[in-house]
């Protein structure tokens, strides 16, 4: 009898997801909850978006995008079809699907911090009702969904499988990238149980192009991980190739072009200050971390993380042995970095290595100013503070330094005049590819 009510549990909801008359409520108003509660909506389901920060949701509420690649007119569009963010989780009774899009950073010694994920589930629990289903998409190590979100969805009596059903559907979102969109991004699905996953098929169905089940939330997880470690690895590999090609007198970039054109076997990563955003910088360590309670080393992968963490004091030295040369010091140089996000023609600030190099100068003492035309003030972070405004990029503010460090490559940036008035020009992501009596590529 039990297996045959969670059978027309599960049948129910499949249902009402297929016909799109489900609920949707997102956890997490950011980066990924934002697209995936626009695209939902859009289809025609019901969303509710859940977020603990008061302004935020007042700010959806009225229609205002904080996103710089999502438009007001598409947040208020949404809201016109339905759409309501709200701070009181006690709401999530009313969705059918909960959607977890919540932050998973490192603490301060590495490792990873669940909190978010933990007291987000934990705010909802109370709510979770029959024929709820729960799906995971933050970044994490393997086994995550299993040990922190299973335990807590039986703890109230009901049962995973039968009643309610858990899923782990890693995030793909790439913010600014005009090629994908949150529907045309393949959704890797993994669940608790085969009832889970075919719940979590229904899930994404509707809103994803493609769907590819895998057979757990581990191997999920796992495969989130896998395509971030492998661009980490690749870009601590070049960046390495960087200084050691740099030594030798040898411009990188020009090596990387050469063997592009190699039509197999070679994918061009290309080297840079650092790694930023969510996930690359990040995710490594979350593996590393887990590998340990099975006794593993993952020398390689850990390898890579020193290499890409140590980018932004080897721009910082480059910037000193260029002043040196010039018989300036850093401490009291007038320095502007240009570009603070953490990757070209977006406002996402997430792990920028700008920030680090920013830290760097600011502790040697030098005189600190920031150009970045998708960062117009420095944002509340969790863990760096700079009271500051994005400086204008002008010809006279560009003389008045003492040097630039090119450190996000943003489309709309004017180079000609950079190179034409910055007395000093540190290039940390190959932008000029020529060489100059002003230029330092690092």
């Amino acid at each position: 009898m039990q297996g045959q009510t969670a059978s027309n549990a599960a049948q129910e909801l499949i249902d009402k997801l297929s016909k799109r008359e489900a609920v949707i409520g997102i956890l997490g108003m950011g980066y990924v909850g934002q697209p995936l509660a626009l695209r939902y909506s859009g289809i025609g389901f019901k969303v509710l978006g859940f977020d603990i920060d008061d302004a935020k949701v007042e700010r959806l509420n009225s229609g205002a995008s904080e996103i710089e690649h999502i438009s007001d007119e598409a947040i208020a569009a949404a809201n016109k079809a339905g759409m309501e963010c709200t701070t009181d989780f006690s709401r999530a009774v009313e969705a059918d699907a909960l959607i977890l899009c919540v932050p998973t950073p490192l603490n301060k010694y590495r490792e990873p911090d669940l909190s978010y994920v933990i007291s987000t589930a934990e705010s909802v629990m109370p709510y979770l009702r029959a024929g709820h289903v729960l799906s995971l998409e933050s970044t994490t190590y393997p086994g995550t969904t299993e040990e922190e979100l299973l335990p807590r969805m039986e703890a109230g009596g009901l049962t995973v499988g039968q009643d309610v059903f858990l899923v782990y559907s890693p995030e793909r979102e790439d913010p600014g990238n005009a090629n994908f969109t949150t529907n045309t991004i393949p959704k890797v699905v993994g669940g608790h149980t085969d009832m889970c996953l075919k719940v979590g098929e229904a899930l994404y169905a509707p809103a994803i192009d493609r769907i590819v089940p895998v057979s757990s939330t581990k191997a999920a997880e796992m495969t989130k991980l896998l395509e971030n470690i492998h661009r980490a690895v690749n870009i601590g590999l070049v960046n390495e190739m960087k200084v050691v090609a740099d030594r030798m007198g040898i411009d990188i970039f020009e090596v990387i072009d050469a063997a592009a054109t190699k039509p197999f076997g070679f994918t061009p990563y290309y080297p840079g200050p650092g790694l930023g955003g969510h996930c690359i910088p990040i995710d490594p360590f979350y593996l590393t971390w887990k590998a340990r309670e099975y006794g593993l080393h993952t020398r390689f992968i850990e390898l890579s993380g020193e290499i890409n963490r140590a980018m932004p004091e080897y721009v910082v030295g480059k910037l000193i042995k260029a002043l040196n040369d010039q018989q300036k010091s850093l401490k009291g140089s007038r320095v502007m970095v240009l570009g603070i996000a953490y990757k070209k023609n977006v406002d996402d600030m997430r792990e920028s290595p700008s920030v680090e190099i920013m830290e760097l100068l600011r502790d040697a003492g030098a005189e600190l100013q920031y150009s970045d035309p998708h960062v117009p003030v420095f944002p509340k972070m969790r863990e760096h503070s700079f009271d500051l405004e994005s400086t204008p990029l002008t010809a006279e503010n560009l003389a008045a330094c003492d040097a630039v460090v090119l450190a996000t490559d943003h489309a709309n940036f004017d180079y000609d005049l950079i190179r034409q008035h910055a007395p000093l020009i540190v290039d940390s992501r190959g932008v000029y590819r020529d060489s100059f009596s002003n230029l330092v590529k690092a």
